[in-house]
């Protein structure tokens, strides 16, 4: 079993490099089994086919990347964090455009991701501290999706344009715009709006997950959300009589 890790390690090192350094076009059978000095069947008994082996590879991106954000410990201020985390994420895809290419360029329809979904865990998490914080303006989903969406068609807008024609302030811009749009720019009022409470409840609820059924779950759920979403009534100037 070591020796299979050792040789299965050794292949996804040497496609990965040939990624960063020659690009996706350059990760064949032939140049990674020469790379890594093993026999090409070898890289089809470990991985089938140059797909598994493109996954594998995607996934160790993954989590390289995770590992330098759980490693950007968190403040008290988590609409910064977020700032520090969106950072983080465009900051990694333009430093290993190809392999970001890789990780989020081969998406199949309707079907999730692993490596991704773990990256969304952690997006979670950091929007999640918003909401429990009374900050968030948005459904803590609602947040999420529109944070990821927005920060990797940026990011993949960016490795496409020629370094000496991209706009130095377009991700600092883009990432105030999508903070502005999910969260409450002043500071919470003193006794949270009816939208507030659901969005922070909501965000906290499977810190109790032992206190309902499945059922109620739903239901309490569906009931937040309704809740998030009420505008309440703008009452009519009366004039003076």
């Amino acid at each position: 079993m070591g020796d299979r890790e050792e040789v299965r390690r050794r292949i996804i090192d040497a496609a990965t490099r040939l990624l960063r350094d020659e690009g996706r076009e350059a990760v064949t059978t032939r140049t990674v089994s020469a790379a890594a000095g093993v026999q090409v069947p070898t890289i089809y008994r470990l991985f089938t086919d140059m797909n598994g082996l493109l996954d594998a590879v995607a996934a160790d991106g993954f989590t390289r990347y995770l590992e330098r954000k759980h490693a950007q410990a968190l403040s008290d201020d988590p609409v910064e964090d977020l700032r520090r985390g969106w950072d983080l994420h465009t900051g990694f895809g333009l430093e290993n455009p190809a392999h970001y290419l890789l990780m989020y360029g081969r998406t199949t329809p309707g079907a999730p991701n692993p490596a991704a979904e773990r990256s969304l865990e952690r997006l979670r998490l950091l929007v999640e501290r918003i909401a429990v914080a009374g900050l968030l303006s948005v459904s803590v989903e609602t947040a999420v999706a529109m944070v990821h969406a927005a920060g990797v068609g940026l990011t993949l807008n960016l490795i496409g344009t020629p370094p000496d024609q991209r706009d130095p302030t377009l991700s600092e811009r883009l990432r105030e715009a999508v903070i502005a749009a999910i969260t409450i720019t002043a500071a919470p009022p003193t006794t949270p709006t009816l939208a507030q409470r659901a969005i922070a409840l909501k965000a906290v609820l499977d810190r109790a997950a032992d206190l309902y059924t499945p059922g109620e779950q739903a239901l309490l759920r569906e009931l937040l959300d309704r809740a998030a979403a009420h505008t309440p009534p703008v009452p009519e100037n009366r004039q003076a009589d």
